[in-house]
């Protein structure tokens, strides 16, 4: 029976250092072919040009890596695409807040952020902010918070849709904080958000500072606090909301690249290492700070658990405030 057992623990043993060398060896050999990073948006966001940043640095390195934009449905379609991928490391999907909101508000979303990718690398951050219409009499938050309380119903805020974050944030802050009356209103993207709070068809803006700095130094906007723990470079002059004597509102836009699950975790940690490398050099330093961003450049298991944080997070608001899932 001993000799049994013994040969039983051999084999498996065996196995193991088999399967752990070959996974060793396969990362050593990748990649040997191109590999996609898909953007589940159009060409120009943030997103695709973050991703693009990381192309070109990382083809610099003799690594063929190309973007492929499949937007829709605030990113669950190209999302949804990445998720049925060979887990092989040939395909990479960029992710925002989106990833973790859009299973919380929605049902019929064909993937599990926490189980159908393996998390390679938080890229970088940017604090959101939140703006007015220059018509508006408020001057900060708090006097914004009043105009809203004496006029119920009268003001709306612009969102690039439904279930996203700065739905979210904005639900969390004016509802379920100040209980004051205040309109959604979603747009199919951030373009037409933005549009339309320029043009005064929508009074507030809850929006990622890196999009409406130029309109705010161009007084087509008024910035009326930042939701960051410390004030932007971009903006040095606008308090954040903890200065402004809101606490615990802090939230950010933020991008990140995920694989498919049960890509081989030697090559997730190769991804995450080079990304870093590469977020962490002097002159994409500067580009992404130029563009808003603040860069991180995470380990995979400090990725994972900011996931499951935004997770935790929206989904308490979600229930909260009450919203509807479709």
């Amino acid at each position: 029976m001993k000799k049994a057992r013994s040969f039983f623990a051999l084999t498996i043993l065996t196995l193991l250092t088999a399967f752990f060398v070959s996974e060793l060896a396969t990362a050593q050999r990748y990649p040997t072919r191109p590999v996609k990073i898909i953007v589940p948006y159009p060409p120009g966001g943030g997103n695709d040009i973050i991703a693009r940043i990381l192309v070109q640095k990382l083809a610099e390195t003799g690594r063929q890596f190309y973007v492929e934009n499949i937007p829709g449905a605030a990113g669950a379609v190209g999302t949804s695409r990445a998720a049925t991928a060979p887990p092989d490391g040939y395909t990479l999907l960029v992710v925002n807040p989106d990833f973790v909101v859009q299973p919380i508000v929605k049902a019929k979303v064909s993937y599990n952020p926490l189980g159908s990718f393996a998390p390679v690398i938080l890229v970088a951050t940017a604090p959101e902010s939140i703006s007015i219409h220059p018509s508006l009499t408020a001057s900060n938050i708090n006097e914004l918070i009043a105009l809203l309380k004496s006029n119920p119903g009268r003001y709306g805020y612009a969102t690039p849709g439904y279930g996203s974050s700065p739905h979210l944030a904005s639900e969390r802050l004016f509802r379920l904080t100040y209980g004051v009356d205040v309109t959604h209103v979603p747009f199919q993207g951030s373009a037409p958000a933005i549009t339309s709070t320029i043009a005064g068809h929508t009074s507030i803006l809850p929006f990622g500072l890196a999009a409406v700095v130029p309109h705010i130094k161009d007084g087509k906007l008024r910035a009326l606090a930042v939701a960051d723990g410390r004030r932007s470079p971009l903006l040095p002059d606008v308090p954040t909301l903890a200065e402004s004597g809101v606490s615990g509102h802090d939230y950010g836009f933020w991008i990140g690249l995920v694989a498919a699950t049960g890509t081989p975790i030697e090559i997730v940690k190769q991804l995450s290492q080079k990304v870093a490398r590469i977020v962490s050099s002097p002159d994409v330093r500067e580009r992404l700070t130029i563009l808003g961003f603040r860069p991180i450049g995470s380990t995979p298991d400090e990725f994972e658990a900011h996931l499951k944080d935004e997770t935790a997070r929206w989904s308490r608001v979600v229930r909260d405030a009450g919203i509807k899932i479709d």
